[in-house]
């Protein structure tokens, strides 16, 4: 007995002394490298750790080649959006640079309504009254409501009018235009300046008609940006004297086009006709943009554009749920964990706008093993969902359980449970 004893001690003394320093080293390697890190270095070193699935569409509509070669536009640049996605359905060197016209007043209006009140009291500058036509024809030293303003800006494209409003809610046309380009890069716009407030011609002064899209597909979920812009006509008067006026809606879109909801046009010579519309019906919420869509006399290219924009977007396209909620996912191994391995889940909503033969592709991005520990809902991989070769959302994909790293304790537990069962 006193042998045996002795032959349990020793071999104790040998494993203990043989697995402090393995676990010593496991120790600092984990320390040094976060769980990400670790992630991408298996993900790099196993070729077979990623999924990737392809599956068609089951929608109810498709989009051919023919009928988008068939879209015979007369703008020199233009894009149709799906408005809630955000995806482009359609471009026609969409992302050129170009000027804008007064369909620059969409920003004027969204960043005056996130950063001023509707009540606010606008005195007019000497500056502002100079602005050329389009004019409300204000004079400095007058004062109106902000609101009122507003609609002055929208319905009838003042330029006068923007200049105020610039001033008043940046402190100068310079300070409100940094305000512009700072929204525009919070909406991911890389190809657009502002400078002016009114889109009067000016050097560095431009967008693309895909981030045109973009800035106006935002703004329609403004609700006081909907009211200004789908209103027939306002009435208002200024403050001091009391001198009236009534402006009337000259968006003719609102009035061609069933489930139109706007939105702006605008003309100078350098720009030519453009014109941003919206239209909501039937579920879908598009936008289309059109720049350099004529000139002088040919005012009505930009309708005709934009009614052959928006029936492309509503006949090929439908309203589709692309996340595979359904998908269950095999445990991964977890290294040194209490338990061996982790159940992944992961949760989303990709609703968007989608033609009948469009593919949409799945990539999924798991390790074959993390290192423990582990918390519940720690982002180990991702998803990525394609609609053709565009990107549409990365989803992330996370643990569901925590576990605990195994200790010393546990290692000499294991020890002695093995070594009692081999006795």
């Amino acid at each position: 007995m006193k042998n045996k004893l002795i032959g349990i001690v020793l071999s104790l003394i040998v494993l203990i002394f043989t697995a402090i320093p393995y676990y010593e080293g496991l120790l600092k390697k984990m320390e040094s490298e976060s769980l990400f890190q670790q992630n991408i270095r298996n993900l790099d070193e196993t070729n077979d750790q990623y999924q990737e699935e392809t599956k068609n569409s089951d929608g109810n509509s498709g989009v051919s080649a023919t009928e988008v070669d068939s879209l015979k536009l007369l703008a020199k640049s233009a894009a149709l959006m799906d408005a809630e996605s955000g995806r482009v359905l359609f471009e026609k060197d969409g992302y050129n640079e170009m000027p804008m016209a007064s369909t620059t007043k969409i920003m004027t209006c969204i960043v005056a309504l996130e950063n001023a009140k509707l009540d606010d009291v606008v005195t007019i500058s000497k500056y502002a009254s100079t602005m050329p036509d389009v004019q409300l024809n204000v004079s400095a030293g007058e004062q109106y409501i902000l609101n009122d303003l507003l609609y002055s800006l929208m319905l009838e494209s003042h330029n006068d009018v923007a200049v105020a409003i610039a001033e008043h809610v940046g402190g100068s046309v310079e300070g409100f235009a940094k305000m512009m380009n700072k929204k525009a890069k919070e909406l991911g716009c890389k190809h657009t300046n502002f400078v002016t407030p009114n889109g009067l011609d000016a050097d560095g002064h431009y967008t693309t008609a895909a981030e045109l899209a973009k800035i106006a597909s935002y703004a329609i979920k403004n609700k006081d940006f909907i009211n200004i812009t789908n209103t027939a006509s306002h009435s208002f008067r200024e403050l001091k004297k009391g001198r009236t006026f009534t402006v009337s809606n000259k968006d003719r879109f609102l009035y061609m086009y069933d489930g139109a909801i706007g939105i702006k046009t605008g003309f100078t010579g350098k720009a030519g006709y453009c014109f941003v519309g919206a239209v909501k019906k039937n579920g879908k919420t598009l936008v289309s943009a059109v720049l350099g869509c004529g000139w002088p006399p040919h005012k009505s290219y930009k309708w005709s554009d934009t009614i052959t924009l928006m029936n492309y977007g509503m006949k090929n396209f439908e309203k589709r749920q692309i996340f595979d909620s359904n998908k269950e996912f095999d445990p991964v191994q977890v290294i040194d964990g209490k338990i061996n391995q982790v159940g992944l889940h992961y949760d989303g909503d990709i609703s968007l706008l989608i033609g009948k033969n469009e593919v949409v592709k799945v990539v999924y991005k798991i390790p074959a093993a993390i290192p423990a520990p582990v918390e519940a809902d720690t982002v180990v991989g991702s998803a990525k969902y394609y609609v053709g070769d565009q990107l549409i959302e990365e989803v992330p994909i996370l643990t569901t359980s925590s576990i605990e790293r195994i200790d010393f304790k546990d290692v000499i537990n294991k020890i002695l449970h093995v070594w009692m069962m081999d006795k």
